[in-house]
């Protein structure tokens, strides 16, 4: 039973801490990473994940808390990363408006751009080209945005990043693929240049 008072002691400290400010991870240890309640206690929502879930209300309210836009997970994701990867185009201009970084990088070197081309959010996309996203950013594979959308066959999103750096047609992976090479058929007219 003491253990349980413990438990819950710790949780109700935690939500106290949230409650009076704490920054976007919802608490520390140490500045090393979220808090982590005892196990059975649900884990506070972050920033990552109320922008993941489009939830643009606790995205403004995690950030007004003193929160930094551009601080990564553990997993070294951005909340721009998670919101660009979903099309939440709200939580996306919110964030940018409030500093994000757009070129930031996940640990494989993906950008907001990257994960936006992929999953073909063509909105999202323009946002970023319009706060600065580089599209010839490659990741470690060597793919750049073009490629990626390429890869998934979406034709109006490879047409704005075309738009913005005609180059990036030619523009080898690490395998030494051009986003022609990825594309299907139908595609193809488009991208080789």
């Amino acid at each position: 039973m003491a253990g349980v008072r413990v438990a819950l002691g710790r949780y109700r400290s935690m939500g106290r801490s949230l409650e009076g400010g704490a920054g976007v991870r919802g608490g520390s240890q140490g500045g090393r990473g979220p808090a982590r309640p005892s196990p059975g206690f649900p884990t506070p929502a972050g920033i990552w994940s109320a922008a993941r879930d489009g939830d643009e209300p606790r995205v403004l309210q995690l950030l007004e808390r003193r929160g930094e836009p551009s601080e990564p997970d553990l997993a070294g994701y951005t909340a721009l990363h998670y919101a660009s990867r979903n099309g939440h185009l709200g939580v996306c201009r919110l964030l940018l408006q409030r500093g994000a970084r757009c070129n930031a990088r996940t640990p494989g070197g993906a950008t907001a751009l990257h994960r936006a081309s992929y999953c073909g959010h063509l909105a999202v996309a323009r946002l970023l080209l319009a706060h600065g996203a580089d599209p010839a950013i490659t990741d470690d594979d060597g793919r750049t945005s073009l490629h990626k959308a390429a890869e998934c066959g979406h034709r109006d999103l490879c047409a704005l990043l075309l738009q913005h750096s005609p180059a990036l047609a030619g523009a080898r992976d690490a395998k030494g693929r051009r986003p022609c090479d990825m594309a299907e058929p139908g595609l193809r007219d488009l991208l080789d240049t």
